[in-house]
């Protein structure tokens, strides 16, 4: 496969471009770019085409876009995900994406060395099978993930530990024997000299020959099969350090055993022990680091655990227990005691009682009947329940949580760019250190014999497995933890801006209040009455999923009121509807909607409730007046990030009095009230301009660009689908103290990331010059290669145990 990566046109969309300047700032960013050579932006279509080279990081280009303040998104192409196999290591990891960007199809890749996968965009027509014998070729074969409700890739820790322990134990007994004439000999004199009377020098070293060649070849022969093709391609890892630090020590051992004639006499010592420890160490630390990546990824496979194969299909009458995969939306499903939910549902008949714990995490189990939804991977109680399917396969809201754990475990810091950058060199830096050291000690050392143990022991110590997985493995068990907590970080940079965030602003209705208001008086003029009042504007609110609307629509049903019909329906975003009834118009909104529209609204006493005005045409009939009451865990959630030393501030559309009426409730100081989408969106600008890193709190439809807007963007899972999908942040319960659990999970994460990262760069600054000789030099001991080797393996398996330490976390 070439090595020289040509070129390459990519398109990106640009947000927040408004004139001309902004064209040219957005330019002069995408350029100072590393590894973009030249941009291009058209402020009319809100695009980008840039030309690229091989330096080129599209995470590096995201945090730069949007730092400048036009955040780029890709265009073009589809996503794809792969398994990538024979990743060891970070090198490995950065050998891998990069060999992917060399393929023309690849417009993008992100490699995950902690998942063992890659995320793709390609190029529209790209051939996957290309790609897969491309990268077959390049030692690192991919595969196309399916669906999250399909089965698991193969390539999942659970399924790497097995081969990984039998390994181990195989190596473990062989090298025993080895270790013990070897070392026991140095340890007990007495037992050296049993040894040379009972079996003598040559059989003895031939039988440790024998052993330790099984080890090499047998469970060891994995660093063989990736290393050394790594080092033909002249593209080494760390399967070839350990290639050549055991078969050197080997290679040597074998020529003192069987032609010592050829090896000075202060050379003649074997070292079959240190070969075969090593080995045998390094599958211990991948079998135990292949364990704990099993444990940080549980998040994914405990929820895919909650879906159930088969379900009850009723046809006819009939019930036929199918696999999920053959159900289909509209179709007709029978719920059992004690069974889960197979797919989303409405119900058609049936009472029954479900526990959503694992949706809301709320441990009651709540009440269904016909009408109700249901939702798959929910358990029902003693009831029987028909529903139709709604909603199937990735459709469904558990395979959209998964893929949404998915997404994030996947996601990559910046910081993870300059790891694969470093790791890209480290290896290669690595031999050359060994060889200078060992010459060096070969041709000035007080013992020449010693060179061979400084080679080894370079080569075996230095571990940019540790260096790679600081990052991802950290990633993979805080969000994972996260999405049992009930926290779904959707975006990446999420993870590392919410630790940031300085000012957190919450919508009211149905952020901080329970979204479910009821109306509490109407107030009719003398045009109208009570009972067309309500009819009338529950006919228009008829078709709007506002809670308010809601709330109307419930007391016309309950005062026996049938919903006035309308003609037609336009509703304005975050200020009320207009309907037309009888060729008239029916305006019902805000009040500062209605006066916008030409009706003369009069005064009414600023009270805590929200009022809904009526118009028809130009003759204002009235408003009636709703309360919201807050959620349980409102004042619990601003009082644990006041806690956290945040500031706390409340946006909404609602009217001063019920705005002020909350906010004095919660302790919040900064209030804006009466504020359309388009003014909660400026609001968080300026703050941003001002330096602060805000987080918006929002449910709703009109929430969707001020989600957008802020640095993060938290939405509540029991709000609309455009406000989850322009939320960075899902709370999947709805809660509002998952608002601070998250900022815990974002601060912990980062500071775990921190804590890996220096121990993977230490442990290397520190040791490398042990193993090269330094300390022996002033007359201090070599480093023991059997030891570098536990040290090496140790290195990943404490990164990783230390990222474990995540899932201990509690919610705030």
């Amino acid at each position: 496969m070439p090595r020289d990566i040509q070129h390459k046109t990519r398109r990106y969309t640009v947000d927040n471009l408004t004139c001309g300047s902004c064209v040219s700032r957005a330019e002069a960013a995408l350029s100072a770019v590393p590894g973009v050579l030249s941009a291009e932006v058209n402020l009319a279509t809100r695009r980008a085409d840039i030309v690229t080279d091989e330096t080129f990081d599209a995470t590096a280009l995201d945090v730069a876009m949007r730092a400048a303040g036009y955040p780029v998104q890709a265009t073009g192409g589809r996503a794809l995900r792969v398994s990538v196999g024979n990743m060891t290591c970070g090198g490995c990891a950065s050998r891998a994406e990069t060999a992917l960007m060399a393929l023309p199809e690849v417009l993008e890749a992100q490699v995950n060395l902690a998942l063992k996968r890659a995320d793709l965009r390609l190029a529209d027509g790209a051939d996957v099978a290309r790609i897969e014998a491309a990268m077959e070729a390049a030692g690192y074969p991919v595969a196309p993930l399916d669906a999250p409700e399909a089965t698991p890739a193969p390539d999942t820790p659970e399924d790497e530990t097995g081969p990984l322990r039998r390994a181990f134990l195989w190596a473990a007994a062989l090298t025993l024997p080895v270790f013990v004439l070897e070392m026991g000999g140095h340890l007990i004199p007495a037992f050296h000299h049993w040894q040379m009377q009972t079996f003598g020098t040559f059989p003895l070293r031939l039988l440790q020959f024998v052993l330790t060649t099984i080890v090499l070849f047998g469970p060891g022969r994995v660093f063989f099969r990736l290393g050394v093709p790594a080092l033909l391609k002249g593209a080494p890892e760390m399967n070839s350090l350990v290639v050549l630090g055991a078969g050197a020590a080997w290679i040597w051992s074998s020529v003192v055993t069987f032609a010592p004639q050829v090896i000075p006499d202060t050379g003649r010592f074997v070292y079959f022990e240190a070969a075969a420890v090593i080995v045998t160490l390094i599958l211990l630390g991948r079998w135990l680091e292949g364990r704990a990546r099993g444990q940080a990824g549980a998040a994914i496979r405990g929820l895919m655990a909650l879906r159930p194969d088969t379900a009850l299909r009723v046809e006819q009458g009939q019930e036929t227990e199918v696999p999920l995969s053959d159900l289909r939306r509209g179709d007709l499903v029978r719920l059992k005691p004690g069974g889960r939910v197979a797919v989303d549902g409405e119900v058609i008949e049936g009472e029954t009682w479900i526990d959503e714990a694992m949706l809301t995490g709320e441990p009651v189990p709540v009440a269904k009947r016909a009408g109700d939804s249901v939702t798959a991977g929910t358990v029902n109680g003693t009831g029987t329940l028909l529903y139709r399917a709604t909603a199937v396969g990735a459709d469904t809201v558990l395979a959209r949580i998964v893929a949404m754990v998915e997404d994030a475990q996947a996601t990559r810091l910046p910081v993870q760019s300059l790891i694969n950058r470093v790791t890209a060199i480290f290896v290669p830096v690595v031999l050359v250190i060994a060889l200078l050291a060992a010459g060096g000690w070969l041709i000035w050392g007080p013992e020449p014999a010693k060179a061979l143990v400084i080679g080894v022991s370079v080569l075996i110590i230095a571990c940019p497995c540790a260096m790679g997985l600081a990052t991802p493995v950290s990633i993979l068990a805080g969000t994972g933890r996260a999405a049992e907590l009930g926290v779904l970080f959707r975006k990446g940079d999420a993870l590392q801006e919410l630790s940031r965030v300085t000012l957190v602003a919450f919508d009211k209705t149905g952020t901080l209040t329970e979204g479910r208001p009821a109306v509490t008086a109407i107030a009719p003029t003398s045009d109208s009455d009570e009972a067309t009042l309500l009819s009338l504007a529950a006919g228009a609110e008829a078709a709007s999923e506002h809670p308010l609307a809601r709330a109307i629509l419930a007391e016309a049903r309950a005062r026996g009121l049938s919903p006035l019909r309308v003609d037609s329906f336009e509703a304005v975003t975050g200020a009320g509807v207009k309907a037309i009834v009888e060729g008239e118009t029916l305006r019902v909104g805000s009040r500062s909607f209605l006066e916008a529209q030409g009706v003369a609204v009069p005064p009414t006493a600023p009270g805590p409730a929200t009022e809904v005005h009526v118009a028809r045409g130009a003759l204002y009939l009235g408003h009636l007046a709703l309360s919201d009451p807050l959620k349980p865990e409102a004042a619990r959630a601003i009082t644990a990030l006041k806690a956290r030393g945040v500031t706390v501030a409340l946006l909404s559309g609602d009217a001063e009095g019920p705005v002020q009426a909350v906010a004095r409730e919660l302790g919040i100081d900064e209030v804006h009230a009466r504020l359309s989408p388009a003014d909660k969106r400026e609001q968080v600008a300026a703050w941003r301009k001002q330096g602060l890193k805000v987080a918006f709190v929002g449910d709703g439809l009109n929430d969707a660009a001020v989600l957008a807007e802020a640095d993060v963007g938290i939405a509540l899972g029991t709000g609309t689908d455009v406000a989850i999908e322009a939320g960075d942040v899902v709370l999947v319960s709805g809660a509002p103290t998952g608002v601070a659990t998250a900022m815990e999970v974002s601060r912990r994460t980062l500071r775990n990331i921190a804590q890996n990262l220096v121990w993977a760069f230490g442990y290397n600054v520190a040791l490398i010059p042990v193993a090269a000789g330094l300390l022996a030099l002033a007359g201090g001991p070599f480093l023991n290669p059997m030891l570098a080797a536990g040290a090496m393996a140790a290195s990943s398996v404490l990164v990783v145990l230390n990222a474990l330490r995540l899932r201990r976390m509690e919610a705030a």
